[in-house]
């Protein structure tokens, strides 16, 4: 491992300011707020980054924050580097103890956003303080995201409606991952996660007597047919080399014991990694509630709501994600995950206009076998790949503005 001398002034920040950012993340940490309702944690970040002097906005309704630098006076820089940070939190009461659970009762950062948020926020300090002490090895120029929403799969529309994108070029994000440990940067070219889409089903019938079912069209046993259905069909019409996950998480018809409702809503996910499998997997599911509804006499209506598409890591900005670890924590430390996760990130919605790349950041500590995982009420991390993430980001977008030699510029 080569450590250039901007390299040694970034980890000598790194050190001194690393309490400082635990603590910041610990005060968010405290503080949740859940999707739509991010107004105290965007503005304590828009505090923290008015300090450093960066052009700053407001998302929209006062949530979320953007802010740009540019090194000064420097000239040929059309397009910056992005990084983006997510901050909502979940409802989920926070189980925890620890000195800094959440105070909010039903909520809490149990997706790891108030580390993003954090090593975003370092990484854009970091920068900025480079700069100014000339430690930069060439001029770029940087948009940070603090995203809201990202857990309802609106917020990344959102700040892109005000325009997060704007004259960006790149963009880089991180999620944490608790089943691998600290120290360990997952990366992956090409698919990372899935896209996302939600299901609505609704069975109408006719109601009757729980005595007398022969006088009524049952919407419950119409949806009991439809799932059996869908889950036996869906996998056997699906090449099975292509991932596909379809399921319901709600079911709701009726009031009464003996009475037969006249309508069934079912609610849920269908995940997959290729737009083809997405539409031909939404074309089955169509036709096989067409065949149901036939054979019940019920009316069934099928409505999908758009979530997001897969994140799709792009090579070059996964090479210069390679640069800045190997440069910075050795070639050991990069993870080549292996395959693409099945959950949904909105960070998709970025890389729908630009190019860009996410990373996983192990967050289990070392000396532990099995952490709680994304989304447990007992969820947590190991606070020093904050400043992990704060380096790797920081590193990358340097390493992106890196002068070209001659033969390779066109």
């Amino acid at each position: 491992m080569i450590e250039r001398a901007w390299q040694s002034e970034l980890a000598a920040m790194i050190t001194a300011q690393e309490a400082k950012w635990i603590n910041f993340r610990r005060r968010l940490h405290q503080n949740p707020e859940p999707s739509g309702h991010e107004y105290q944690t965007s503005l304590a970040i828009y505090q923290e980054l008015s300090s450093l002097g960066v052009d700053l906005r407001m998302g929209p309704e006062g949530r979320g924050v953007l802010s740009d630098w540019r090194t000064p006076h420097a000239e040929g820089l059309e397009a910056a580097i992005a990084i983006r940070g997510d901050i909502d939190a979940l409802r989920i009461h926070d189980q925890k103890e620890v000195p800094y659970h959440s105070l909010c009762p039903g909520l809490m950062h149990a997706c790891g956003h108030d580390a993003h948020a954090t090593m975003a926020l370092w990484a854009t300090t970091l920068i900025v303080e480079l700069d100014r002490a000339g430690a930069l090895p060439w001029p770029l120029r940087l948009r940070s995201i603090f995203q809201p929403a990202e857990e309802t799969c609106t917020g990344a529309l959102e700040m892109i409606s005000v325009g997060a994108l704007k004259d960006v070029r790149e963009i880089y994000a991180t999620h944490v991952d608790p089943t691998l440990p600290t120290g360990r940067i997952g990366l992956r070219v090409g698919a990372l996660t899935a896209s996302c889409d939600a299901v609505r089903i609704l069975i109408h019938g006719q109601g009757g007597h729980g005595a007398r079912p022969h006088e009524s069209r049952d919407p419950i046993a119409a949806s009991a047919q439809l799932i059996s259905a869908l889950y036996l069909s869906i996998p056997r019409v699906t090449d099975s080399q292509d991932a596909v996950v379809l399921t319901f998480g709600r079911i709701h018809g009726g009031e009464n014991l003996n009475v037969i409702p006249e309508q069934v809503e079912l609610l849920g996910t269908l995940r997959t990694l290729d737009t083809d499998v997405r539409q031909r997997t939404i074309d089955h599911i169509h036709r096989i509630a067409s065949g149901v509804q036939r054979a019940t006499d019920t009316t069934i209506e099928v409505c999908f709501d758009v979530g997001t598409s897969a994140v799709i890591n792009q090579a070059k900005p996964i090479s210069h994600l390679k640069s800045a670890i190997v440069e910075s924590f050795g070639h050991e430390a990069i993870y080549e995950i292996p395959r693409a996760s099945m959950g949904g990130e909105d960070f998709a919605f970025y890389l729908d206009h630009v190019p860009g790349a996410m990373a996983r950041l192990g967050c289990r500590p070392p000396a532990v076998e099995h952490a709680p995982l994304l989304h447990s009420p007992m969820f947590d991390i190991d606070e020093a790949v904050l400043a992990i993430g704060a380096r790797m980001l920081a590193s990358a977008a340097i390493h992106a503005f890196e002068p070209k030699p001659a033969h390779e510029q066109l």
